[in-house]
Order: C-alpha cells, then sequence, then structure tokens
C-alpha cells in the first residue's frame, strides 16, 4: 500500500492536499454509473422508449413534440429529483453515523424520518392540504421539517448524559421514537377519512411519481444552503469519527460542531422526505457502500453522496419498467434490498461487538 507520504499531493494557492487513487477511481466510477442510469431514465419509462438520439434532440428542443413531452416535462425533472434527493439521504446518513460512530445511525431508523413522516401526515390529514397540495411544496413540506427537527431535539435530549452523547444510546433513543411515531402515524391514518389516508400513504411509501421542476428547485437550494456549513467543518467532521478527545485535544468544539452537524443531517433527511416520501435504505446502506468503494476508514461525503444518486436512480428505473405498465414506487424498490442489507449489517456489527 502507498503511505500516505509518497501519494501524489496537488496544490491550489497555498493550500495542498494528498490524492487518493482508490478514492477517485471510485468517486469517477460512480459518476460514470450515475450518468449512465439518468441517460436510461429519459430513455425508458411505462409506456415509450426512446433512442438517446430521440432525447438529446428533445433536450436541445427538435424532434417531434411528443418525445419533448416526454423527456422535458416528465422524465427529466424526475430523474433531476431522484439525484438530487438521492444524494440529501445519502448525506443525511453519512452525517448520522460518522458524528454518533455508529453504522445503524441512519434516519430512517432513528426516527428522523418517522418524525417527517409523522408531520407530513398530519397536515395532510388536519391541515386542508388537498390532493394537488399534496404533491407540491406547500405546507406538507414544512410539516416534515417541523416534525423532524422536533425528533431530532427529543432524541438528543434523551440520549444527553455524562456531558456527552453515545452512538449507542442515540441509536436506542432514536429507535424508541420511532416505534412511538411510527404508532402516532397509523393511529392519524386510522382516524383519517379514505381519500385523505389514501393520499397520506402514497408519500409514505416514497415515490417519484409526478414529480415536476418545482421540487427539483427547492431540493435543490436546500443542498445549496446545507452543504457549504458542512464542507467547512470538514476536518471536525472527520475528527469526530475517530476518536472525541483527540477532536477536543485539537480544538474541536465537539458539542455545538455535533448539534450543528445533526441538524443539518436532520433538515437535509427532512427535505429529501418532504419531496420523495419515506424512501427506505438510502440514507442507511450509500455511506457503508461508499465507505467500502473508496476503501477508508472514514465515511466519505462526496462518495456517499454520489452512491445516493446511484441508488435513487437505480431503484427508480427497476420501479418503472421492471414490471411495466405497472409502476411500484420507489420506496418499495429500496425497502426491497433495504431489509436483507439491515439484517446483514445488524449481524455484523454484533459480530464485531460495536455498539457503538
Amino acid at each position: 500500500m502507498r503511505s500516505a507520504a509518497r501519494r501524489p499531493k496537488v496544490r491550489v494557492g497555498r493550500f495542498g492536499f494528498r490524492v487518493h487513487p482508490r478514492v477517485v477511481l471510485a468517486n469517477t466510477g460512480l459518476v460514470a454509473v450515475g450518468f449512465g442510469l439518468l441517460v436510461a431514465s429519459l430513455c425508458y419509462g411505462t409506456y415509450t422508449n426512446l433512442s438517446v438520439s430521440q432525447v438529446l434532440g428533445a433536450l436541445f428542443g427538435v424532434g417531434p413534440d411528443d418525445a419533448h413531452l416526454v423527456v422535458r416535462e416528465l422524465r427529466l425533472p424526475r430523474a433531476l429529483t431522484a439525484v438530487l434527493v438521492g444524494v440529501a439521504f445519502a448525506l443525511a446518513g453519512a452525517l448520522f453515523q460518522a458524528v454518533t460512530r455508529n453504522p445503524l445511525a441512519s434516519p430512517d431508523l432513528i426516527g428522523i424520518s418517522a418524525g417527517a413522516g409523522a408531520g407530513a401526515v398530519s397536515t395532510i390529514l388536519f391541515g386542508g392540504v388537498t390532493a394537488a397540495g399534496a404533491a407540491t411544496y406547500g405546507a406538507v413540506p414544512l410539516g416534515a421539517l417541523l416534525g423532524a427537527l422536533l425528533t431530532a431535539g427529543l432524541i438528543y435530549v434523551f440520549a444527553y448524559r455524562g456531558g456527552t452523547v453515545t452512538g449507542y444510546r442515540f441509536v436506542l433513543v432514536g429507535l424508541a421514537a420511532h416505534g412511538a411515531l411510527v404508532a402516532l402515524t397509523r393511529w392519524m391514518l386510522a382516524k383519517a377519512h379514505i381519500d385523505q389516508a389514501s393520499r397520506a400513504m402514497v408519500w409514505l411509501t416514497g415515490s417519484l411519481n409526478g414529480r415536476d421542476y418545482t421540487h427539483v428547485k427547492w431540493v435543490g437550494l436546500a443542498l445549496l444552503v446545507l452543504v457549504p456549513p458542512v464542507l467547512l467543518l470538514g476536518r471536525a467532521y472527520q475528527l469526530l469519527q475517530f476518536d472525541e478527545d483527540t477532536a477536543r485535544g485539537l480544538g474541536v468544539r465537539v458539542g455545538p460542531v455535533r448539534i450543528v452537524l445533526l441538524g443539518i443531517a436532520t433538515c437535509l433527511a427532512a427535505v429529501a422526505a418532504a419531496s420523495a416520501g419515506l424512501v427506505g435504505f438510502i440514507a442507511l446502506g450509500a455511506p457503508q457502500i461508499a465507505r467500502r468503494l473508496t476503501g477508508r476508514a472514514e465515511i466519505p461525503l462526496l462518495a456517499s453522496a454520489l452512491t445516493g444518486a446511484v441508488l435513487m436512480l437505480a431503484a427508480d428505473l427497476i420501479g418503472r419498467t421492471l414490471f411495466s405498465p405497472t409502476e411500484i414506487p420507489v420506496g418499495v424498490v429500496t425497502g426491497a434490498v433495504g431489509a436483507p442489507y439491515l439484517m446483514w449489517l445488524l449481524a455484523r456489527t454484533n459480530r464485531a461487538g460495536r455498539g457503538g
């Protein structure tokens, strides 16, 4: 293995950083796979399949009107939403797992997504949201964000003991919160009118059907606002994954930094859930897959984001084409993959004795 001192060093002005060939190769491969899946998402669909030349023509405004409608108005916003939502979910999972140093600390397991779900469902059922309003940005994302933030705050308070929050305690409290919020959501659905409950169930399942450029705009803006602070805290993010005492010794204010990173992760998960519903597995699996692809000890943010986008695109493409013309919601596809992955991860964590 090439030592750190022998790795090629790149300088940008006064700053220098080491290049890890495996990381570069993994990121390049993920970009290539993601681009291929994006093109395939534009070419293949439930009823109409297009060639690459037809897709390119539609993107540049030439060709028949029906191809223009299918590509630019139906498939492109859906594919871009899949990319951005996958990035948001993956970054949220990476931040939770890195800060708590626990591979099970995923927003869809520790109650954050359940809190977003309870907030969004209560908005749909009791906030007077119409069928159109439930599918666009408005009250539903606000309810999801408030529910996720409130849940994260309560989990942090109950997990805080002795001046710190351990990953093991954070996950245990989060699992308890998840169970309580799922029960609350089911109770609200049982009390709701059948039409309202049906709209809420579509959101809870996780779906990209009918997504438009409004979703692309808002998820993209959220990433533009939330990602830069994470990059500014990149050094603290890396140190917190290895040893809290060392991080303190090197000048990291562990408590405030942890709260900021967990708050950003909660907002990312809530924004993604508000756009695509409760899509499981992406936040749980993408960071761990990225870590293995890059061969790094810490969870890499860029590779995690790219992996999340690839997984979302692949799941949506499979859901649209596997049993065409019947469409499977993306949340069902990711859930089918996530269940065995979670069992494997639990078994591996138990054998390694890493409770957190």
